[in-house]
């Protein structure tokens, strides 16, 4: 068993614990069936990339989190936010850097106004 697959199944594990479902609703949820879900979380066997992506896609997680040790989940827990991520990426790359110059000047003054605050 490769230190990848032992990692997965525990982040498999993890996120479906924290979402309360239980393994046959995960199974629902990405086409495949609770006894499959649970051998992924015992590492008894790796599901193909496509899968690893639905499950990714269910959890609200990138794939690198599910197989690499990076402990950042990018969880995203606001739906609207991740809504609004995906429409950001379908701009034209002009679009997108307008856009973000907008929302960088709007974090600047933020934190400027909480450092002031605080002073």
């Amino acid at each position: 068993m490769s230190e990848v697959q032992t990692l997965f199944a525990k982040r498999l594990h993890d996120l479906r614990r924290l979402k309360g479902w239980s393994q046959p609703e995960v199974g629902k949820l990405i086409g495949t069936s609770g006894a499959i879900i649970g051998r992924y979380e015992r590492a008894e066997m790796m599901p193909s990339i496509e899968v690893a992506k639905k499950l990714a896609q269910a959890f609200e997680v990138t794939l690198d989190y599910l197989v690499s040790p990076n402990d950042q989940p990018n969880l995203v827990q606001d739906k609207s936010m991740l809504e609004r991520i995906r429409a950001i990426n379908d701009l034209s790359g002009d679009e997108r850097e307008r856009l973000l110059y907008v929302v960088d000047g709007v974090l600047r003054d933020a934190r400027a106004r909480r450092a002031y605050a605080s002073v």
